[in-house]
């Protein structure tokens, strides 16, 4: 509950950069202008996280994850590193190794021991025979112990490209 706590209040105090973006935006650059400097050590694990994926290594993908980690994804929840792992997990890295995706827009910010970065992106390919073209938005909100940063939660979300 802290943690979620505590990620409403980054959320809220944050800039203005994901509610008023550029009017002049390339579809397909990656926004990073907005990810402060203190936040790239986690925006780092958040990349690492979805490498591990791409390359099915799903033991250090969640090497990211807090024991405690709380996944949101289509309407539904995970709570912790062990049923993610025995549930969403391997699906996840098999979609991502079939279907590649693009960051379109990434913001951020770290405050203390804790810090969110907001993605959005596109993923386009063939899944299972399936064409799929979807534009995603995802928020992960990471806690600092020591030196590392560890994802505490994620929130996915995607629709049908127009």
């Amino acid at each position: 509950m802290r943690c979620l706590i505590a990620a409403a209040a980054v959320l809220l105090l944050t800039d203005s950069a994901l509610a008023h973006p550029d009017a002049n935006q390339t579809p397909n650059a990656v926004h990073v202008k907005a990810v402060a400097s203190s936040v790239r050590p986690a925006a780092a694990v958040v990349d690492a996280f979805h490498a591990a994926l791409r390359q099915g290594n799903t033991r250090a993908a969640l090497s990211h994850l807090a024991e405690n980690a709380l996944i949101f994804e289509a309407g539904g929840a995970e709570r912790g590193r062990q049923e993610y792992a025995s549930h969403h997990l391997g699906a996840d890295s098999e979609f991502s190794q079939a279907v590649p995706g693009t960051v379109t827009r990434r913001a951020g910010e770290a405050m203390g021991n804790v810090a969110w970065i907001a993605t959005e992106g596109r993923t386009s390919g063939t899944y299972k025979g399936k064409a799929i073209d979807q534009v995603t938005t995802e928020t992960m909100v990471l806690r600092r112990a020591g030196a590392a940063w560890k994802i505490v939660h994620i929130h996915w979300s995607s629709a049908t490209a127009k």
